[in-house]
């Protein structure tokens, strides 16, 4: 069946449920588990900064996200080790989200793509988009959806 779970997590405790979800899956599965946290790229400068000031934030914004994704990744890892399911964690910017999700599960040959969605509904949709549904509308690879 599914040996090689993609998990994309951003440390809301919505993630928190992909993670528990996605390890209780691999473990009855006997599958691996690739961890992953995609953010976004770092805002564009405005008119008139100064070059010093846009090199300064676009590093902060990398240590920043990069610490980020560690720590997230760093949980996951613990609870996927403690119940002897393989782990792997990745992280990366993206200008798209759901465009980074689904090059990196195919780049690390995943069978199945694990995702929570917020279920805020198609008026929630609109305002703040939907990463899932972006997901399911652009891979070829299964969704497994948690709510």
């Amino acid at each position: 069946m599914y040996r090689h779970l993609l998990v994309p997590v951003d440390g809301s405790e919505l993630s928190e449920r992909a993670m528990d979800g996605s390890i209780d899956l691999a473990a009855q599965l006997g599958a691996a588990i690739t961890g992953y946290v995609a953010e976004p790229l770092a805002p564009l400068p405005t008119l008139g900064e100064p070059q010093s000031l846009i090199e300064r934030e676009a590093a902060d914004h990398d240590a920043i996200t990069e610490s980020h994704a560690r720590e997230i990744l760093a949980r996951f890892e613990a609870r996927a080790r403690a119940r002897g399911v393989p782990f792997v964690g990745r992280h990366a910017q993206a200008p798209r989200v759901d465009r980074a999700i689904i090059a990196e599960a195919e780049a690390q040959g995943c069978d199945l793509i694990v995702m929570v969605t917020h279920g805020r509904g198609a008026f929630g949709e609109f305002l703040f988009g939907s990463q899932t549904k972006a997901v399911l509308s652009g891979s070829r690879l299964p969704l497994l959806v948690l709510h």
